[in-house]
């Protein structure tokens, strides 16, 4: 591969296939194609005959090993680094298998580390991606992955408060203060579904801390944690479901 290499960007996610549009270019490399599917990936592939592509993994309809599946049946197929928004269990996979893998959110030095050692991969590899796909394979993920100025985190769920939506990320906070991540309210709320609660459009909260509903003026409620003084507004559309869950715990 020559110095400036040619890649295409696969993520179903807007401002994640920007971020990685935007450090692939401040990179020196050039984006020849953006997909939102595995099944324009392909396309964008046999058109452009990139050298590399940046492919998600959880992706609907076609996701990123099955795409790769597809395109290592191609004659020339380009190198393949997956995008993963995984926690240590499906990096360790990874990296046991030599396979290309960024973690969102990306940044600039682990892209250019995945370019350096992208390659084209065999089908044992994408076998054990495959299995990271697979619920009753995969263990239930314990950590939540934040990057923070120390490198990558591992937030234990059970240490976690609560989750609240902060403009383009997710703010998480926790027993040894506040960190950011990438993942969304609803991909949270739907893995950790029983033990996780959405509380308000923009926040979800861990039952364990919930110390107790408090009402306010005007009809308003709060939630109260155990171990910190702060509250979140719970809102009229969650409350009665919130209360059911109270009742029932």
């Amino acid at each position: 591969m020559g110095v400036c290499m040619r890649i295409v960007v696969c993520d179903d996610e807007p401002l994640a296939r920007e971020r990685l549009v935007r450090i692939v270019q401040e990179s020196g490399h050039e984006v020849v194609a953006q997909a939102t599917t595995g099944a324009e990936a392909i396309v964008a592939v046999k058109t452009q005959q990139p050298d590399i592509i940046l492919l998600d993994i959880r992706m609907p309809e076609m996701d990123g090993v099955r795409c790769a599946q597809e395109l290592a049946k191609l004659e020339h197929p380009p190198a393949i680094i997956f995008v993963t928004a995984y926690d240590h269990y499906a990096i360790a996979a990874l990296k046991a298998n030599a396979i290309g893998y960024l973690l969102k959110p990306a940044n600039k030095d682990e892209l250019l580390e995945a370019l350096n050692k992208a390659k084209n991969l065999n089908a044992a590899q994408l076998n054990e991606i495959r299995k990271l796909e697979d619920p009753t394979a995969r263990p239930i993920r314990e950590h939540i992955a934040a990057r923070t100025h120390r490198g990558v985190e591992l937030i234990k769920l059970k240490d976690i408060y609560y989750f609240a939506a902060d403009q383009k990320y997710v703010k998480v906070r926790h027993k040894d203060g506040m960190v950011l991540i990438d993942e969304t309210l609803k991909e949270l709320e739907q893995e950790f579904d029983d033990r996780l609660f959405r509380v308000h459009r923009n926040a979800i909260i861990n039952l364990s801390y919930l110390d107790f509903l408090e009402t306010l003026d005007a009809g308003q409620y709060q939630i109260r944690f155990k171990g910190i003084d702060e509250t979140l507004a719970v809102s009229r559309r969650h409350l009665p479901a919130l209360r059911d869950k109270i009742q029932s715990m």
